[in-house]
């Protein structure tokens, strides 16, 4: 079976900083590509970022890029994303997901229950 299970989420005041995981099994995890996401109140599942296979290559959203980094340990199959300088904005419910490439637009097909985020101060 299949399992993302996404932690690390918290209140974070603006400025702050937090570190998401997501833990995989039941795949092959090295094979896949992997992004997070995330849901705001009242809005749609936006793309944050996505890292590669071997973790080499990475993309953002530009919401987020020069303050977020993505990174994978496939040992421990368990992806990470590193949060700094946290904005309100920010403020979301977090999710991992599986896909077949690290454009925005590549196919996911699967997800896990989310982490919540809260930047306030």
């Amino acid at each position: 079976e299949v399992q993302l299970q996404a932690s690390g989420g918290g209140l974070a005041q603006p400025g702050g900083s937090l570190r998401l995981s997501c833990a995989a099994s039941g795949f092959t995890f090295s094979n896949y590509a992997m992004s997070w996401a995330r849901q705001a109140p009242g809005k749609g599942r936006e793309w944050v970022s996505s890292v590669s296979t071997g973790g080499d290559e990475t993309t953002y959203a530009d919401s987020v890029r020069g303050r977020f980094s993505i990174s994978r340990d496939n040992a421990k199959n368990t992806l990470y994303l590193q949060m700094n300088s946290l904005k309100s904005d920010d403020t979301a419910v977090y999710f991992c997901e599986r896909r077949d490439g690290i454009s925005p637009y590549a196919f996911k097909d699967f997800w896990g229950q989310g982490t919540q985020v809260t930047v306030s101060s």
